[in-house]
């Protein structure tokens, strides 16, 4: 057997997970497409490798250990397979009439997990939970709203066994972390770019927890993530504004080099604290080509004790140009260039992000990186009501 690129990766530490970040019902025609583009000499070594990933006839030794969603990636499954969505979605509205667009998505939503969960299922029963978790998001619009995100947690998490709910590292989603820690649901904090947030989330698991044991809740199927939005973080317009401003200007490298700096920064702040969260990498960008040959910096130099969680265009670029990368624990260096963090460390916005003192909590839903993101989540949920709304107009026609 070939090992697979994703394979290798794994080895760098023995608790270095990979997720997918997509619906699991989707997998396998994204392995279908991979393979069909590819070129005929390559096809059944791609097939062989990309299977591994997850494997759906024996999902136990499959390589990914867990799973990450949202609204927009369940629109994504639904339109993948609209036959079958669409009439399980016309017998929801003919057997529950009378419901709104909202209503009729929500539930729509919940199946798609519910599914899900189903696949991810035997991952989780054969570790004994500790891993096989798929992240099921709230509802990116009650960002601000503790209450309403703490009851659709519990509705979600009703779904099944294991599901982990997505928190927004808001003001509000800080607390939200602690109670639902105190209740033994596992989550995976969202929505988070900089150190002060995930310090806060951080801390608000720990205390969680404290309350869950003196409580004597059991929490031996708990867990929980902080995903860093890695490129929403460096990608963001206000870093080269506030840099043009000081007559600084910022290369590819330099943005990237903030990114693992600040990912770094947050794996080691966890690790001597002991704090029980586990850092999750996502929204990394392949690049650069280095002496001709392509590299992935995202992946390569945050390797170690963390979760990748990987969507389709992430692994397709790792599959099809970086299958000659080696990988080491660089979670754990120290290398990023002096030059870099002087130039950095005087934009106001890289300040804020990699001090966990830079903000106050209070400050968390006014960052530019949760603002822009938060409406982009926001705008992205209206499409599966959108679609909703489709079959409930067709729906009508037909009557």
């Amino acid at each position: 057997m070939t090992r697979s690129i994703l394979e290798r990766l794994t080895l760098v530490h023995p608790d270095l997970e990979i997720w997918w970040d997509s619906s699991p019902l989707v997998f396998s025609s994204w392995v279908r497409k991979m393979v069909g583009n590819a070129p005929p000499t390559e096809k059944e070594l791609l097939e062989e490798q990309l299977n591994r990933i997850f494997n759906t006839t024996n999902p136990s030794e499959s390589i990914i250990r867990g799973c990450t969603t949202n609204p927009p990636l369940s629109l994504t499954a639904v339109k993948t397979d609209p036959e079958t969505w669409n009439g399980w979605i016309d017998q929801l509205i003919r057997s529950k009439k009378g419901l709104s667009r909202q209503e009729y998505s929500w539930l729509t939503y919940k199946e798609v997990i519910r599914r899900g969960a189903k696949m991810m299922l035997p991952i989780w029963e054969s570790s004994g939970g500790k891993y096989g978790y798929i992240s099921g998001q709230l509802d990116p619009r009650l960002l601000t709203e503790g209450e309403k995100m703490i009851k659709m947690a519990k509705e979600i998490r009703a779904i099944s066994p294991n599901l982990m709910i997505k928190v927004p590292a808001s003001t509000q989603g800080v607390e939200v972390v602690k109670v639902l820690t105190s209740l033994a649901i596992p989550t995976n904090v969202t929505t988070c770019f900089t150190l002060p947030q995930i310090w806060a989330v951080a801390r608000a698991a720990k205390e969680g927890a404290a309350i869950a044991e003196k409580n004597k809740v059991d929490m031996t199927k708990w867990r929980a993530v902080i995903t860093m939005m890695i490129g929403r973080l460096t990608e963001h317009p206000v870093l080269d504004e506030q840099a043009e401003r000081r007559g600084i200007k910022l290369s590819w490298s330099d943005k990237h080099w903030l990114g693992i700096y600040v990912f770094r920064k947050a794996f080691k702040l966890l690790k001597e604290n002991a704090m029980p969260s586990k850092m999750l990498a996502c929204s990394m960008r392949d690049g650069p080509l280095v002496s001709g040959s392509y590299r992935f910096w995202d992946i390569e130099k945050i390797a170690g004790e963390i979760v990748y969680t990987m969507p389709p265009y992430v692994l397709e670029p790792l599959f099809l140009r970086c299958g000659s990368l080696n990988f080491r624990e660089e979670v754990l260096y120290d290398d990023v260039p002096e030059e870099v963090i002087d130039k950095m460390g005087k934009i106001p916005f890289v300040r804020q992000s990699w001090d966990e003192n830079g903000m106050e909590e209070d400050q968390f839903n006014q960052h530019p990186s949760t603002v822009s993101t938060a409406a982009t989540f926001a705008q992205a949920t209206l499409g599966l009501e959108e679609y909703i709304g489709k079959r409930m107009s067709v729906k009508a026609r037909k009557k």
